[in-house]
């Protein structure tokens, strides 16, 4: 163990509200949530990089274990290389349809009208393929261990969606099994696994939604007052 103190300094950046004014930003934040809802029909509208930029800077700021950071954001909006993503992805699709999954998955996933095929891996202006880092490099090249690689990069997924649906955008949380060719196709180092493929943009123009609702705040909370 370093024997080193971390450095530490005040934290100036906190801004207090008063507690109505607390209570009315919660409201607003979960009114632009709850109008978030899982697309598989997008528009082709162009949506800026400096869009994307902007969330992918707020999901950075995530926590992770240790402050290691652990994730990496491919964003991909190259015409050709969505296409081989689409490619390679409902290869593996129409392999966990047919073979893979079990008769009480598929039962599952009726409701929703999935099947192997995914157009809106090109159709869609980005795709953002979210990696984990299962281990870092030092500068000598040796590895370094990562905590908490999952529960670091799911947080920052979240941070990710929230803000690209505070933006205004649509997204689609795909993910095919297994996702290795991801790392081919955009040239990840081994050290990296995919663990998530956002799809994001502009919901298509007659588009439809599955007619489901979420759970209630009080089937996913207790309290201990």
């Amino acid at each position: 163990m370093s024997e080193q103190e971390p450095p530490f300094r005040p934290y100036s950046e906190f801004v207090e509200y008063p507690p109505a004014e607390m209570t009315q930003r919660a409201a607003e934040f979960h009114e632009t949530l709850s109008r978030r809802r899982t697309i598989r029909e997008f528009s082709d509208r162009p949506v800026p990089r400096e869009l994307i930029e902007q969330c992918i800077a707020s999901a950075r700021l995530a926590p992770s274990g240790a402050n290691q950071q652990p994730w990496h954001f491919a964003c991909v909006g190259d015409a050709e290389t969505k296409k081989q993503i689409r490619l390679a992805a409902e290869e593996e699709e129409r392999e966990f349809y047919q073979r893979r999954a079990s008769d009480e998955w598929l039962e599952a996933l009726h409701p929703f009208g999935t099947d192997d095929h995914k157009p809106f891996l090109e159709t869609a202006p980005w795709l953002i393929a979210i990696f984990g880092e299962t281990y870092g490099l030092n500068e000598d090249g040796s590895q370094a261990k990562h905590y908490y690689v999952q529960e670091s990069v799911g947080i920052a997924t979240g941070f990710l969606i929230a803000a690209l649906t505070n933006a205004g955008l649509g997204t689609l949380t795909h993910t095919p099994s297994p996702m290795k060719f991801l790392s081919q196709i955009l040239g990840r180092p081994t050290n990296e696994r995919a663990y998530i493929l956002l799809v994001v943009g502009y919901p298509g123009s007659d588009v439809n939604v599955p007619d489901i609702s979420k759970k209630s705040v009080n089937d996913v909370s207790s309290w201990h007052v």
